[in-house]
């Protein structure tokens, strides 16, 4: 959702491991590997209809008789009842970070199944039903009170990539170099194209419904974490976020833990396509460090340029133009992505992620992201939509193989 739940899974998660300042980097064959983690969000629907069902708070306490137990992972509720998150445990491995994402899809879809309901990973809902219900906690209240109509019918579902660093210095000295690559995490995401049983026009409408919120977007350049804190306490201040904690940034330092949060990503259809977000963050925040420590500073790409791009990527996702923020001009968003894969690949390599990097990439080239498959999928009415996110969220796409270790 946004970032209204603290990230409670991964907080969990540090508070189980230690927090990833302790295990920021870990030795894999003879190199050293940043590790990782993961969070999903999830719509819950009624079989029948295909509309998001408000029972959350049931289907949580059915997969509590589902054995999955993550050393610090954990199933949570979000804003709305109509939701559920997965957050994985602290992975040093893509092979290790599957296995975990996989389990917990399996133990949400049994409890999901226990209900009469269906779990689907995508952006936004395909069809609207009733006015989501929001959960209990005088957080959320505040929340909905503060946003009002903005968040009236906000059911926004992202995957939320975590990756170990240092330090909060750190991670906002990372998230400076990030800045010009999270548009392109974007459109290789996109997954929500429809709005209330409509084709919205948008490969990623979960993007444009985040942009209505303050403070939305690619994160200003801070040169330290004092001066992020200060902006965050200023935008609390204002009285636009509810506290210190909130923000909407499509990255920012983790909340209590020593990590980068990446939220760019739609909710990923696939397990594929969530350890592709995964891959690609660790290798961008492995190569900033290493830019860091050549001692080079980020680019300073315009705040503005940077939000046209996440406009493109929302509109076309991979399949029509881009914005490059750093010559700030429109290219086609697949040459992008050809240039972000470029400026990770020594970083893949050294995490022995490459080879699945480059595969996978271009099975999505070839099958297209996941808003282009919905809207193939819509060829057959609504129904073949909601069956096809039914089937990638659980089983993956039938034209890959199932890699997944149980």
């Amino acid at each position: 959702m946004m970032s209204a739940r603290l990230g409670r899974g991964m907080d969990n998660c540090a508070a189980a491991q230690g927090g990833f300042k302790a295990t920021s980097t870990v030795l894999i064959g003879g190199g050293m590997a940043t590790t990782m983690g993961v969070e999903e969000e999830f719509l819950l629907l009624e079989s029948g209809s295909g509309e998001p069902a408000a029972l959350a708070s049931k289907v949580l306490a059915a997969a509590g008789g589902h054995p999955w137990r993550p050393s610090g992972g954990g199933l949570h509720g979000e804003l709305f009842q109509t939701q559920v998150e997965a957050a994985t445990g602290i992975c040093s491995t893509l092979r290790e970070l599957r296995t975990q994402v996989h389990r917990a899809r399996m133990v949400l879809d049994a409890a999901a199944r226990d209900e009469q309901l269906e779990l689907v990973s995508v952006g936004t809902p395909v069809l609207a039903g009733t006015a989501p219900v929001l959960s209990e906690g005088e957080r959320f209240a505040r929340i909905g009170q503060m946003y009002a109509g903005v968040i009236a019918d906000y059911q926004s579902a992202g995957c939320h990539v975590h990756v170990g660093v240092p330090d909060r210095e750190r991670a906002v000295a990372v998230m400076n170099h990030l800045r010009p690559w999270l548009p392109t995490l974007v459109a290789l995401s996109a997954n929500s194209p429809f709005d209330r049983g409509r084709d919205s026009g948008y490969a990623s409408w979960r993007i444009v419904q985040q942009s209505r919120f303050p403070g939305f977007g690619v994160p200003p350049w801070f040169d330290s974490a004092a001066a992020y804190d200060r902006q965050v306490s200023r935008l609390v201040d204002c009285g636009v976020l509810v506290d210190e904690a909130m923000s909407f940034w499509l990255a920012r330092p983790g909340v209590g833990l020593a990590t980068v949060e990446v939220r760019a990503a739609d909710a990923a259809a696939t397990v594929d396509e969530t350890m592709l977000q995964a891959a690609l963050t660790r290798a961008l925040v492995s190569t900033a460090e290493a830019a860091l420590a050549a001692g080079r500073e980020a680019p300073r790409a315009s705040e503005q340029v940077c939000a046209a791009a996440v406009w493109n990527a929302a509109r076309h996702g991979l399949d029509g133009p881009g914005v490059d923020v750093l010559t700030e001009r429109a290219v086609p968003a697949v040459q992008l992505l050809g240039r972000l894969l470029a400026h990770v690949r020594d970083a893949l390599a050294d995490s022995g992620d490459l080879a699945e990097v480059e595969e996978l990439v271009a099975w999505v080239r070839r099958a297209g992201t996941g808003a282009a498959r919905q809207r193939h999928a819509a060829e057959g009415g609504t129904r073949a939509v909601l069956e096809l996110l039914r089937e990638q969220t659980v089983r993956g796409h039938p034209d890959r193989a199932d890699r997944t270790s149980a």
